[in-house]
């Protein structure tokens, strides 16, 4: 397991499901689509629409493209 992040800020999360522990599965709150106390995750830093996150449960690290802001966009 790797540790967290030395940016790792709980001031900075985001709520976006774990893609390795899923740990939202049984959770009534995130199947609602509210935001969840248990379930956030570190958002460590964004390149624009992408999140590079950290899961402060089984710590992994991934990169998530939330599809807000002008990405992918042609600009003719």
């Amino acid at each position: 397991m790797l540790p967290l992040d030395p940016t790792a800020d709980i001031g900075r999360r985001a709520w976006v499901p774990c893609p390795r522990c899923e740990d939202h599965q049984d959770c009534a709150t995130c199947l609602d689509g509210r935001t969840c106390g248990d379930h956030w995750r570190y958002l460590l830093t964004n390149k624009g629409s992408t999140l590079h996150l950290q899961c402060p449960n089984c710590t992994h690290l991934w990169a998530w493209q939330s599809g807000f802001g002008a990405a992918g966009r042609s600009s003719s």
